[in-house]
């Protein structure tokens, strides 16, 4: 492959594992796999299935999100897949977007998020970290890792989502690797600019911190529309996850800047928004098929326009052409997420990540 690396993210699920060994044989290197609890399948039974059909891929949590399980079980989970994945493990985290939001919480704060990793990591280091639980703090460590067969040996490297500036700053302190979202090329070269001057800032090589966009798109045939049946099947759920977003926002008193271009049709989203039922929990029927697939209500608000400007969709000279762009931005890797029922569009990823 390419400089720039081609990674892929997935849905977790008990089927994830298919598409990911279709990925390490077509030599892409990395998968990552999404943890919302009540959307796609267990993240780490889905880790553990790629794991023992894989050999060469690494594999990766697209993120965990903490609240979802205690500190020990998290640490405790990455170690048995570190026992069938040795060296190909790798520590995904963030604070939460529709993990939470499709329980109608706010993200997490970023001290209780640095709070879980420090205690994972210690678990890892075979340290003894105090833990806070149910309001006491704890003294804990793997009593036995030999016999329960955890695999503390290699590191774990470790992934941060951060969008925002204290994230970041802690991102370029500690972490192995910064996990972005792709969505308008400017924008997201302006985060990479931000984030090596971080590392820079710190005396930190910033190639040392691996960079990650993560995002869906088409490959679109030649004079294929960005709002083909196909692209919007492959691309569109991703601008279905920003009009949630947006409308999202405006009703918890915290409205986005919206771009000027859109303003009418996110308006109009927003205002097809208000009829969710239950009006308690409009986030439930909000958040169903995020990132998944479109749903049928949604597709009206969903325009080419907005597929090719928020989206990684284009022919495949215009898409070789952003790929570089972000490659001398500081990206590393484009991680492309496969939607369920279109996983063969890998094949054309992976054509396409050659001819760079």
């Amino acid at each position: 492959l390419s400089p720039m690396e081609l990674g892929i993210a997935v849905a977790s699920g008990a089927e994830a594992h298919r598409v990911v060994k279709r990925a390490e044989d077509l030599g892409v290197g990395h998968a990552w796999f999404y943890d919302s609890q009540l959307l796609y399948g267990e993240l780490f039974a889905s880790m553990a299935a790629a794991a023992m059909r894989t050999e060469r891929i690494r594999l990766g949590s697209g993120v965990l999100i903490p609240s979802n399980r205690i500190a020990p079980i998290a640490a405790n989970g990455f170690a048995t897949l570190a026992r069938l994945a040795p060296g190909r493990i790798d520590f995904g985290v963030g604070t939460g977007f529709t993990g939470r939001r499709s329980i109608g919480a706010d993200a997490i704060p970023l001290a209780e998020m640095k709070e879980h990793i420090r205690v994972m990591r210690e678990l890892w280091a075979g340290g003894t970290p105090e833990w806070d639980f149910e309001g006491t703090r704890r003294k804990i460590r793997f009593l036995n890792p030999e016999t329960s067969r955890l695999h503390l040996a290699d590191p774990i490297p470790l992934y941060v989502s951060a969008f925002g500036p204290k994230t970041r700053a802690y991102t370029a302190e500690v972490a192995d690797g910064w996990m972005n979202f792709l969505f308008a090329d400017e924008a997201a070269a302006q985060d990479a600019r931000d984030i090596r001057e971080r590392c820079s800032a710190g005396d930190r090589d910033p190639d040392s911190l691996h960079s990650v966009a993560f995002t869906l798109g088409c490959v679109l045939d030649e004079g294929e529309p960005a709002d083909s049946p196909r692209a919007v099947a492959q691309a569109g759920p991703l601008v279905a996850a920003m009009l949630h977003n947006w409308a999202e926002a405006e009703e918890r008193g915290s409205a986005l800047q919206l771009p000027p271009e859109w303003r009418e049709v996110i308006e109009a989203y927003a205002h097809h928004h208000k009829r969710f039922e239950p009006a308690d929990a409009r986030y439930l029927e909000n958040h169903t098929g995020h990132l998944m697939f479109v749903r049928e209500g949604d597709r009206p608000f969903i325009t080419g326009e907005m597929i090719r400007a928020l989206t990684f969709t284009g022919t495949p000279d215009e898409l070789r052409g952003r790929a570089k762009r972000l490659a001398d931005a500081g990206y590393h890797q484009i991680a492309v997420q496969l939607v369920p029922d279109a996983e063969d569009a890998i094949d054309r990823w992976v054509e396409l990540f050659r001819g760079l």
